[in-house]
Order: C-alpha cells, then structure tokens, then sequence
C-alpha cells in the first residue's frame, strides 16, 4: 500500500466519524412547542445528568467501532492504524475516567454529576444549590488526581 492509499483511507475513517457524530446530532429532537417546551423546562434540571449521560454514552458507542474497524483493518497503513488504536485507547480512557469520577463524586455526598472530557479540558457538573470554594478545590483535585489535566471547569445545577 502505498501513501496516496494510506491517507485516502484515513481521509474515510474521518469522514465515518464525522457522519456517526453528525447522524447523533440529526436523531435528536429538531424542534418542540411551547407546551413542551414549558414542561421539560422544570424536568430539564432533574434530567439534565441523565440526558447528559446519555448522549455521552451514544456518542462513545458510535465512535469506538469506527475505530475499531480502523486499527483492525488489514490493508491500512501502520501508521494509520497506530494512530486509529490511539484514539481509540484515549476515548476508553477518557470514557472510564469519566464515569469514575461520577462514581466517586456520588461517594462524596453530591446527588448526581456529569463529567465531560474534550482534549485537555475537563467539565464537571454536580448537583447542588451551590459549591464552595473548598469543595470546588476538591472536586479539581479529584479530577486532577484521575486524569492529569489541569484545566477544569466545574458547575453546578439544581
């Protein structure tokens, strides 16, 4: 296999990812009205984790076989593959990490909490009328602790 075929498959792989992500967009809900729109108002604070949640996990198992495919695939190049198996490695690491620090903010008396991580910034949401500056301290030094990145953004939802 040569380069021009090596990255004309990369090129697809990118492609399939980006249609995963853009058909997750597209199947969600386009419009409401006002009826609704005033009804999930109050149950969007209760459910906020939960679709948040959701949607996170859709969007990690539309993503993972895409990449499994990629590092699989017998006719790619070895540096396409390499590079496919690590951003697979990273998404299940930053899927784990995630989901672990949920647990262990559920293990410090938060009701519930969202963690989202993008590249080298982490978003943290928890359930609460409001944090102080120790337990924000805390939570960073949680997420610090699981993940290594510095950059934490935490907020909080009733």
């Amino acid at each position: 296999m040569n380069r021009k075929q090596a990255f004309i498959i990369a090129t697809l792989l990118v492609l399939i990812v980006c249609a995963g992500i853009l058909a997750t967009k597209v199947n969600s809900p386009l419009y409401t009205d006002a009826g609704e729109l005033t009804q999930t108002t109050d149950a969007s604070k209760e459910d906020f984790f939960t679709a948040s949640k959701l949607k996170r996990d859709n969007e990690y198992n539309s993503l993972v076989p895409t990449y499994q495919a990629g590092a699989a695939d017998p006719e790619a190049d070895k540096d396409a593959k390499a590079a496919m198996s690590k951003k697979l490695q990273q998404i299940t690491d930053n899927n784990q990490n995630e989901k672990k620090i949920e647990t262990q903010l559920k293990g410090k008396g938060y009701a519930d909490s969202f963690c989202q991580i993008n590249d080298e910034k982490v978003s943290v949401y928890v359930k609460a009328e409001k944090i102080t500056a120790k337990e924000a301290a805390d939570i960073k030094n949680l997420v610090l602790g699981i993940t290594k990145i510095k950059d934490v953004e935490i907020s909080f939802k009733q």
